[in-house]
């Protein structure tokens, strides 16, 4: 009898979402729902409220809080009665990864970045390009799979591992690595008739001329490309090689092994290469600097962290820093969460910390 007016017993609730530019959209009345219901039961209501095609997993918060029980667990916890009325937040689950398959590479995957099926415009009319997953590894070699796991694209250029790899276009890209050097790809079609077969299918449109020590990282928004290092700057560069100017080889021979000395001087010897300076340079940590970011909403702001224990904020258009944020450790990662306007930073402290760049405050 119990569970008969469990089940019985209902609570008012008022259904809202947000969209990316985190406008709400509600529900135009409240409605009355069985306070047994949990997640899956919630869920079957949102999709007969927006009519969707298929059966979406939504997750639902209450002021903020993910509701991980039944309604009526959550108003027994927080000392709430039925008579109680709910606002609750609905927004799509993200369900856990399934693993579909693996593809094989010669030695460690160090690099990776993917892009997703595009429409360019062709002779022809347009053309759809497929999904393509752009690797670097530690023998030095860029790779480019398709979503079958096959290798359609494979350059060499880079004398030691790779450290870093960015999309600009299905056709373009850009890497760096060890061998502190930052290169500009253009992947070849058949159309190209500039490539042969010696490129493998590809060939280095600019070499990008500046750090002295490993690049740690990239970032690439529009026509803008970041690329961090162990020397402690920070360059900004174009993803068009005419817009910067050209540049002298930097000779670092020396400190290469005597197979990497040959590659590299094969490389600094094609007098095809276009050498380019950066087109500003951004000076402020004091030591290696691990990653380094493009606010998602702004693309004349960027975030950096380094080992000296400090998240930066850089105004691009000035080329300086204009705010510093100090930790207790080195900074190993970065990554921006746009929805909550907020970073995370992996440290070397076995932890991931979140900081909000507008607040003086970080948790």
């Amino acid at each position: 009898m119990s569970s008969e007016r469990d089940n019985k017993q209902q609570v008012q609730v008022k259904f809202f979402t947000r969209d990316e530019d985190e406008s709400l959209h509600t529900s135009a009345t409240p409605f009355f729902v069985p306070i047994s219901l949990k997640r899956f039961g919630l869920s079957e209501i949102v999709n007969h409220l927006i009519e969707t095609d298929k059966p979406i997993p939504f997750d639902f918060l209450i002021d903020g809080t993910l509701l991980k029980t039944s309604i009526e667990d959550y108003l027994t916890e927080n000392g709430l009665s039925s008579e109680t009325f709910l606002n609750l937040e609905y927004t799509r689950a993200i369900l856990p990864p399934k693993y579909l398959s693996s593809f094989n590479n010669e030695d460690w995957v160090s690099a990776i970045d993917s892009i997703g099926s595009m429409s360019l415009p062709g002779p022809e009319g347009d053309i759809v390009t497929p999904p393509k997953i752009l690797t670097g590894s530690y023998d030095g070699i860029v790779r480019i799979y398709n979503s079958q796991g096959k290798v359609e694209t494979q350059l060499v250029g880079h004398s030691q591992p790779i450290k870093a790899v960015k999309f600009i276009s299905p056709t373009r890209f850009v890497t760096a690595g060890l061998d502190r050097s930052i290169r500009l790809w253009k992947a070849g079609t058949i159309s190209d008739e500039d490539l042969d077969k010696d490129t493998q299918n590809g060939k280095t449109s600019a070499l990008l001329d500046f750090h002295r020590s490993t690049v740690s990282s990239l970032a690439v928004n529009k026509n803008r490309i970041l690329s961090s290092s162990y020397d402690n700057t920070i360059a900004i560069w174009s993803t068009i090689a005419k817009e910067m100017s050209t540049s002298k080889p930097i000779d670092e021979s020396n400190n290469l092994s005597s197979a990497s000395r040959k590659r590299l001087k094969l490389a600094n010897n094609d007098s095809t290469i276009k050498r380019k300076a950066p087109l500003s340079v951004l000076e402020s940590h004091q030591q290696p600097v691990e990653g380094v970011i493009f606010d998602p909403k702004d693309s004349t702001i960027a975030y950096s962290v380094s080992q000296d224990h400090t998240i930066k904020t850089w105004d691009l258009e000035t080329s300086r820093c204009v705010d510093t944020r100090q930790t207790n450790y080195s900074l190993l990662s970065l990554a921006a969460l746009p929805k909550l306007n907020l970073l995370a930073c992996g440290s070397s402290a076995r932890h991931i910390t979140i900081h909000d760049p507008r607040s003086s405050k970080s948790r």
